[in-house]
């Protein structure tokens, strides 16, 4: 996590997910929201990274960036990584793997998850290296995967799991399933802690982002035409949550540079 800084408190926080929304859906590249990433870093504002993927994939992306993650929500939530310190929480993977083989056989064998693909079928169905995938398999709190039944058989399947305390997200790709927190829990621990007075601003493409862009000061909903667009959220009719025209990076880029310049912290000439 070296390449991970603490930014100083600022008038603003960005939240951001990554597949979909900072990063392109097909190539995983955010280079086309390279100019708004570098304003928000010449203009000291802290950016936290929230996404299903995991403490080493984000690392990872964390050192490419051109500016340095204040802090990293990993696993949809089920994690909080800080610069320069070890994972808050206790690894809760091994507990959520017994809980899965303890349902039901037929409800069990409706989802496929990533540790049972290990690294290689994750890069079968993901795109990634292989090395990347390893990464992305190696998971500490969730197991995301797929839903290989019916409705009936997922709903059926959640409300299994919801008893044991575990909750299951769809994500853009892959049902997520978790202990506890998610995305918006985790955005007002980290807001606490860096600037409790910083307007709040969240992006984000999938259902697992919808509680988060709801909770934030303004949420921007990215379109993403590879997946089923958000319905209406609370606070969309007022305003409090926009919508991109552009997708992924590009959507992401051109709201930040609005937000930015609307603040006074970007020049309109520059965009």
């Amino acid at each position: 996590m070296s390449g991970l800084t603490h930014n100083t408190p600022a008038p603003l926080i960005v939240f951001t997910d990554l597949d979909g929304t900072l990063l392109d859906h097909e190539t995983y590249s955010f280079s086309a929201a390279q100019q708004a990433l570098e304003a928000v870093s010449a203009a000291n504002i802290p950016l936290v990274l929230a996404s299903s993927k995991t403490a080493g994939e984000m690392a990872d992306l964390a050192q490419r960036l051109p500016c340095s993650p204040a802090a990293l929500i990993v696993e949809n939530g089920a994690g909080v990584v800080w610069p320069g310190e070890s994972l808050a929480a206790q690894t809760r993977h091994a507990e959520l793997l017994s809980a899965l083989a303890s349902l039901p056989p037929q409800l069990r064998a409706g989802f496929s998850g990533f540790s049972e693909w290990g690294a290689a079928g994750v890069a079968a169905d993901t795109g990634l290296p292989l090395d990347a995938a390893a990464k992305a398999a190696k998971r500490q709190f969730s197991e995301p995967g797929r839903w290989q039944g019916d409705e009936a058989g997922q709903s059926a399947f959640i409300a299994a799991l919801a008893a044991k305390g575990i909750t299951a997200r769809h994500g853009g790709r892959y049902l997520t399933l978790s202990f506890g927190a998610d995305k918006a829990n985790r955005m007002a621990e980290v807001a606490a802690r860096l600037a409790p007075k910083a307007r709040r601003i969240a992006l984000g493409d999938a259902p697992n982002d919808a509680a988060m862009l709801e909770a934030a000061d303004l949420g921007i909903i990215v379109a993403n035409p590879h997946g089923t667009p958000l319905p209406p959220l609370k606070g969309e009719g007022a305003g409090h949550i926009r919508r991109t025209s552009l997708p992924g990076p590009e959507g992401w880029n051109q709201a930040l540079c609005e937000i930015l310049i609307s603040q006074g912290l970007l020049p309109a000439e520059q965009t």
